[in-house]
């Protein structure tokens, strides 16, 4: 029996996974768990990547004491970077997407490059303000010694297979999210990148999920698809082609795949997007602000700051308006769901792909604000919760009707898959606000494709209809 190795890095935690096949049926072994959190540098909310690849070859050590590994492959989420030079030694940080450096600089490209319909029909990636161009442009005005001393620009799941194989490898899925790549050639598009005064030389050949980039003690790394979405999507075990997928996490990407990109007026204006999917597939889907509310929310409640050494007085403020909040009490996602539930009677609802949800001082009273502008603010926990969760249902049953209208298909059932999954209470208000019936699981889906993607690579199944059979086993 081969055992593969999953390592799925999110937001805020990682965690190794090593599966295998038993009597037809991937089966899955959680064997290290790390966190993942951002530390103030320089002037930037950045990740602490050196950190991050020390828990990464911590969690490869106590999975191979246990069994044989059989090959690596790691996912992460999209559209950050870091900067090599000649030698392979880094010249720029690790900064964070939710990092404000990028304000304004959508509107600067579109005066002083393109507009954004230009670049939409191009790339097809929806506007984000965190989208790696943005970045890069940004990068560009503020360190452009960085950029002129970079021989490469690795996307955050390339650096860490670099630091593990010592080869740089670039792929396929997470470059897609960069909008620099021509969405229909699956390829950089290089005539933009030289209009954004961007050096063509740090961007590598891209490969496809499957391909070998080293190995690290004796075992094979290979490339899942490096973004964890496309990983996510893998493994949603759908009846049929009238199914939605939502990968429910940090994040909700909500969504189909397409063998072609959509990139006409009509996607552009519902800001959809086309990311790169395993095997030259696309994930269109629309990016919704998703649990980052709730987890914000419960981080607040509980006194602990996302970026070390970052804070204020905003939190405090926020939370002196909660009539029944508890100080020093530590609160559960259980709890908070249980608050939300008693909380029915309140209908107020918030716009939840505002941009002032991204990064804000108090998400709790970025929430508070935006509701009193629609009616009343809540005034407890539990109205809080109730205003962010029917948000969110609201938000994907708006999504699928702007879907159907863009596909012209009827979709006929939603397959939710990751940690959101669980949330019952969600599923429940997401079936009712969609009126369409839900099925929930695989919650470690993005490990679940991370492994399938091996495991095809390796011969295990023979395609990913095969695979997808053992997970519904």
């Amino acid at each position: 029996m081969k055992n593969y190795l999953a390592i799925d890095i999110g937001a805020s935690s990682g965690r190794h996974i090593v599966g295998n096949v038993r009597d037809g049926k991937i089966v899955l072994e959680e064997v290290y768990r790390f966190d993942n959190g951002q530390v103030r540098r320089n002037g930037h909310d950045c990740w602490d990547i050196e950190k991050l690849v020390e828990s990464v070859k911590v969690g490869i050590d106590a999975a191979a004491a246990r069994c044989r590994i059989d090959s690596i492959g790691i996912d992460t989420w999209g559209v950050d970077f870091v900067l090599l030079d000649e030698k392979g030694g880094l010249v720029s940080d690790a900064v964070a997407y939710r990092d404000s450096r990028t304000a304004g600089a959508d509107a600067e490209i579109e005066s002083k490059v393109m507009s954004f319909a230009e670049l939409y029909s191009r790339a097809g990636i929806q506007k984000t303000s965190f989208n790696t161009i943005y970045q890069l442009w940004a990068l560009r005005k503020e360190h452009p010694e960085q950029l002129e001393k970079a021989a490469h620009f690795l996307m955050v799941p390339e650096y860490l297979n670099y630091r593990l194989t010592g080869n740089i490898v670039h792929e396929y899925t997470d470059s897609s999210t960069t909008s620099l790549l021509d969405a229909a050639k699956k390829d950089w598009d290089f005539d933009l990148i030289e209009k954004l005064g961007f050096p063509k030389k740090i961007f590598g050949r891209l490969e496809m999920p499957g391909a070998t980039v080293g190995e690290y003690k004796g075992m094979k790394v290979v490339l899942p698809a490096l973004h964890d979405t496309g990983s996510a999507y893998l493994a949603v075990p759908a009846r049929d082609d009238r199914a939605v997928y939502l990968s429910s996490g940090t994040w909700s990407l909500l969504g189909v795949e397409n063998t072609a990109p959509i990139t006409n007026e009509a996607s552009r204006l519902a800001n959809f997007t086309n990311e790169g999917g395993a095997w030259g597939r696309y994930r269109y889907l629309k990016n919704i602000m998703g649990l980052w509310m709730i987890q914000s929310i419960r981080r607040e409640l509980n006194g602990v700051s996302y970026v070390e050494g970052k804070g204020g007085d905003a939190a405090k403020e926020a939370l002196a308006r909660l009539s029944d909040y508890e100080a020093g009490h530590k609160y559960s996602f259980n709890e908070l769901e249980m608050a939300a539930r008693g909380s029915g009677e309140y209908q107020v609802t918030v716009n939840v792909n505002d941009q002032r949800y991204v990064n804000p001082d108090s998400m709790i009273g970025e929430v508070m604000a935006a509701a009193a502008g629609e009616g009343r603010a809540p005034s407890t926990v539990g109205e809080l919760m109730q205003c962010v969760y029917k948000s969110l249902a609201e938000c994907y049953a708006d999504a699928i009707r702007n879907l159907s209208d863009i596909t012209g298909r009827t979709y006929t059932s939603i397959n939710i898959v990751g940690g959101g999954s669980q949330d019952k209470y969600l599923n429940s208000l997401t079936a009712s606000a969609t009126g369409l019936e839900v099925f929930a699981g695989p919650v470690e889906g993005t490990a679940i494709g991370n492994l399938i993607v091996q495991m095809i690579a390796d011969g295990e199944f023979s395609d990913l209809a095969a695979a997808r059979a053992a997970i519904v086993r």
